[in-house]
């Protein structure tokens, strides 16, 4: 699960004005839920601060079940992070690895055999079509491909949480509901489901509860 209670975030700690300010949620294991707010709202700095990139400057944060603060072991930390698949806006490939090099990484940082990252890794690559590249480098990809490339890596290693910023932005449309249901599948299975979106159709086509920010703070949560 995610629980946040009173979580202020900010770039440094001279900023006078945090970023995110006095946010409280929590979503249950298994939990699906869609972040919403205009350009600027503090959507990507909330996912970046559930995806452990940064630390809270004050407040309670539980992700996965475990406590998250600036005095949490960074080996602890290492490993929470290893169980938190993100797509990035900016897909953050490694542009000389081939696209099966890409997203290989999550296994094999969890050093998982390498005839089981073959296995796993080229079925997901079917899945999202992109069977007929794998060798190809991530710079030679179009952005459809290259954010086809970024979900796969996000999602090989079948993680406890899911965090996606504007995951359908360079995908066509049947690409799009695709990865929605594979979305909600997987939060059907135990996976908890954080999407940041600006698409309407998306969130009609699928009804579920929503975070919605403004300038940092969390000002309406529900369906």
């Amino acid at each position: 699960m995610i629980r946040l209670k009173n979580v202020f975030w900010q770039r440094a700690r001279k900023q006078e004005k945090p970023v995110l300010s006095d946010l409280s949620f929590s979503v249950p294991q298994g939990g699906f839920r869609w972040l919403l707010g205009p350009s600027g709202a503090g959507k990507t700095s909330l996912l970046n601060l559930l995806h452990i990139e940064s630390l809270p400057a004050r407040g309670d944060l539980e992700i996965l079940g475990k406590p998250v603060s600036a005095d949490t072991p960074r080996a602890t930390l290492v490993r929470l992070r290893q169980r938190i698949g993100m797509v990035h806006q900016n897909y953050r490939l490694m542009p000389g690895l081939s696209v099966v090099d890409n997203v290989a990484l999550p296994l094999r940082l969890q050093h998982r055999p390498e005839d089981e990252i073959h296995d796993e890794v080229h079925a997901i690559l079917k899945w999202v079509g992109l069977g007929e590249r794998i060798g190809v480098p991530a710079a030679n990809l179009s952005g459809g491909e290259q954010q086809r490339t970024a979900i796969a890596r996000a999602i090989v290693h079948r993680p406890g949480l899911i965090l996606a910023d504007e995951p359908t932005n360079a995908l066509e449309e049947p690409q799009a509901h695709k990865l929605l249901d594979l979305f909600d599948e997987l939060s059907t299975m135990g996976t908890t489901v954080l999407v940041a979106t600006h698409n309407e159709a998306l969130i009609r086509r699928l009804p579920r509860p929503s975070l919605y920010l403004e300038r940092g703070r969390l000002v309406r949560e529900g369906e």
